[in-house]
């Protein structure tokens, strides 16, 4: 990783992939005392105070107070140690949000405030992903009959039709549009007041993701792109996608916005986008936080890296 994607949430991850272990008998928390749970109630991960700061690497005692998990999943090894994901109802959540031991917090609040270590972020976005996944799969999309866990979790079987359903990721790009020494920011009504972003959107069946990123840039914006460079990419567990980082050349700057899709989007000046990463823009505008790749995007282009 370099030093600018070493800071994108949920792009780090210890977890070592142990696919061969899914096909048999998998791994279960009771078979190692060292195995290590990640434990959300709902969507919200139940993290540990430690002396050196907050971990979401949990043992299975701290999950004595719950119910039994459901679902149970085998993601992995971490230093060789058994990692699984346990579900726990919403409600759950209470059991451990007064016990000073613990913290319970949203997803995106632990990736903003770096609350836990950066390899971290990468298990939380498997765990969340997949658990997600399962809470809405319990049926077969086939025949309608029910459909049990398998492989440790990333497969869902249905006994009555023989189908098999696995775990999806959405591939979505996220790009910046430049022309010359400006760039294209737009924003949501549901942002931030202030904050500006990149257009983004979902890559659609049989699309290129260059064809996607000028098919989206030109339906939010009226703009249309040529040449387009990949940079990054980011898991995001929300649900479950990948935000693919591009940056587009501008054919023209005109804008004609999808007034559904944004609010606002106008073309912005290198310097006036540094001091929206400084937030010390005078009208108070911003960027989206270190931790999303959006920020890497737009760091990029007042940099300079964009045009390597």
């Amino acid at each position: 990783m370099t030093a600018a994607t070493d800071r994108l949430g949920f792009s780090r991850s210890l977890l070592v992939r142990h696919s061969a272990e899914r096909t048999g008998p998998t791994p279960q928390p009771g078979d190692d005392p060292a195995s290590i749970l990640l434990l959300f109630a709902g969507e919200i991960p139940v993290l540990r105070r430690l002396p050196e700061g907050l971990s979401a690497l949990l043992a299975a005692a701290d999950a004595a107070r719950a119910p039994a998990p459901d679902p149970l999943l085998f993601l992995g090894r971490v230093a060789e140690r058994p990692v699984f994901a346990a579900g726990l109802p919403p409600e759950a959540g209470d059991l451990y949000r007064d016990d000073p031991a613990y913290r319970v917090i949203d997803l995106r609040s632990v990736a903003v405030e770096g609350a836990v270590p950066p390899e971290e972020m990468g298990l939380l976005a498997t765990a969340k992903s997949l658990l997600f996944w399962h809470a809405r799969h319990g049926f077969c999309a086939n025949c309608g009959a029910k459909t049990a866990l398998s492989c440790g979790g990333f497969r869902r079987d249905c006994g009555s039709c023989g189908a098999q359903h696995f775990p999806r990721t959405d591939p979505v790009v996220i790009m910046l549009v430049t022309r010359g020494d400006h760039c294209l920011l737009g924003r949501q009504s549901r942002f931030p007041p202030g904050v500006y972003s990149c257009l983004a959107g979902f890559l659609e069946p049989g699309e290129t993701i260059e064809d996607a990123v000028r098919r989206e840039t030109h339906e939010e914006a009226g703009v249309r792109t040529g040449a387009v460079r990949y940079r990054a990419s980011q898991p995001w567990p929300f649900p479950s996608s990948l935000m693919i980082g591009c940056e587009a050349e501008a054919l023209d700057a005109d804008l004609v916005l999808d007034c559904e899709e944004l609010e606002d989007a106008r073309w912005f000046h290198r310097d006036e986008v540094r001091l929206m990463l400084e937030r010390t823009h005078p009208d108070g505008l911003a960027t989206p936080p270190p931790m999303a790749i959006a920020h890497l995007l737009v760091r990029g282009f007042v940099d300079g890296a964009g045009s390597a």
